[in-house]
């Protein structure tokens, strides 16, 4: 079995994991603070694509 990992610091999963979509995909988080974490950089990145940087 693959070990999985939190997609914003690379913590190891387990039950409790937190589904985020990101760009159109979903990636798993280990804690709310990594899922507001990549929110808050997806709004940066999409905003800076936007021009309203």
């Amino acid at each position: 079995m693959s070990q999985r990992t939190c997609a914003a610091c690379d913590c190891e999963l387990d039950a409790e994991a937190i589904k985020v979509k990101l760009g159109g995909k979903t990636v798993e988080v280990c804690c709310e603070e990594c899922a507001q974490a990549l929110n808050e950089a997806e709004a940066a990145m999409t905003a800076t694509a936007n021009g309203k940087n």
